[in-house]
């Protein structure tokens, strides 16, 4: 179930999820899923941010990753526009070589 569209400046309600981490992201963020509680991709990742403020490398990597949200590549558009689902999964993908 997705979160209903912001009507007349009301804020989203925040969807329940799991942020899962990728090869060096993995690393960096010392576990290879976590929950998220947000209404967008932007807040999801400043939250993510927040809880491994501590960690300077995550920071590092999550700025060069890539990043899919249920299955679908996030691009270039701006994360602030991406709304999360409940139940839904964020791919943090960070560059690597090879294929």
């Amino acid at each position: 179930m997705g979160v209903a569209p912001n009507h007349a400046g009301a804020q989203a309600a925040p969807a329940t999820g799991t942020i899962r981490y990728w090869a060096a992201a993995k690393a960096a963020a010392g576990t290879p899923e976590e929950p998220y509680e947000a209404a967008t991709l932007a807040e999801a990742l400043r939250a993510a941010g927040e809880l491994h403020k501590d960690q300077p490398e995550f920071a590092r990597v999550l700025a060069r990753s890539s990043f899919l949200v249920d299955g679908t590549p996030v691009g270039t558009r701006d994360h602030a526009t991406i709304r999360l689902a409940d139940g839904g999964t964020v791919e943090v993908l960070p560059p690597f070589a090879g294929g």
